[in-house]
């Protein structure tokens, strides 16, 4: 089984365990860097399942897990997963969440997966093939025009943060077609490189939610730019067609 195979049986199998308790109302809940930043029972049970499959057909590999943290591998290949992004929407029982799931080596992202379990679309690319959905080749937005762009972002956790982010979505407003905030920047990421979106940026991202979606960005066509930090914001990326890339980052700074 390749590394794509595998993670895409592991997200889909992930994804359908959490597809059933997202219908429950009693998971158990707690937060981690702040109080808007919670962590569920539902996390912690993907994730585990996520470790045991990969560490079952791959023993000798690394994983980097948001839960669980970091077990060290021996094989040079290294797991990314987020086993539920979008936890806030998931919790409030907004179906716009997924499972992402990447493989990397010392000269990057492998293969990665992106499974949205809700509308069961599975997002994939490795590093030298096309972005997919399911058997569709992907190919990200071509605009030129600023004005005409679709732009989808992500906020913060901490408060100085956010303000600041207000700023530039002020700034951001005028010279957009319009902006969307969805809440889980893994799947952001698979549909700015299906098209859905002509821009995404988001400052804070964790391996996590970046490998995966980073790499189906880039095999889109699309320009995957590291933002970086400007204390207190963090560092981010930013995504979007050539042309747009410096319309964007002068509207940023």
């Amino acid at each position: 089984m390749s590394l794509l195979e595998l993670a895409e049986a592991t997200a889909r199998e992930a994804g359908e365990g959490l597809r059933t308790a997202f219908a429950r109302k009693d998971l158990a809940v707690s937060v981690k860097s702040t109080p808007t930043d919670p962590v569920s029972e539902a996390d912690e049970a993907a994730e585990a399942l996520i470790r045991e499959r990969l560490t079952a057909a791959r023993p000798d590999d690394g994983i980097l897990g948001e839960e669980e943290g970091h077990a060290e591998g021996t094989s040079g290949v290294r797991w990314v997963v987020d086993p539920l992004d979008g936890t806030v929407n998931f919790l409030f029982g907004i179906p716009q969440w997924a499972v992402s799931i990447a493989a990397e080596d010392a000269g990057g992202v492998l293969a990665g997966v992106v499974y949205d379990p809700m509308r069961d679309e599975l997002w994939s690319a490795e590093r030298d093939a096309p972005a997919r959905n399911g058997a569709t080749v992907l190919r990200g937005s071509e605009k030129a025009d600023l004005s005409h762009a679709l732009l989808a972002t992500g906020f913060g956790y901490e408060a100085e943060v956010r303000a600041i982010q207000g700023e530039q979505i002020a700034r951001l407003l005028p010279a957009v077609r319009d902006i969307r905030r969805l809440g889980a920047a893994a799947l952001d990421l698979a549909w700015t490189a299906a098209g859905r979106f002509d821009v995404f940026y988001e400052r804070g991202l964790k391996a996590w939610d970046l490998a995966a979606g980073g790499l189906l960005c880039r095999r889109a066509g699309l320009e995957v730019v590291i933002l970086d930090a400007q204390p207190p914001l963090p560092a981010g990326v930013l995504v979007a067609p050539p042309r747009l890339v410096e319309p964007v980052l002068a509207l940023l700074d």
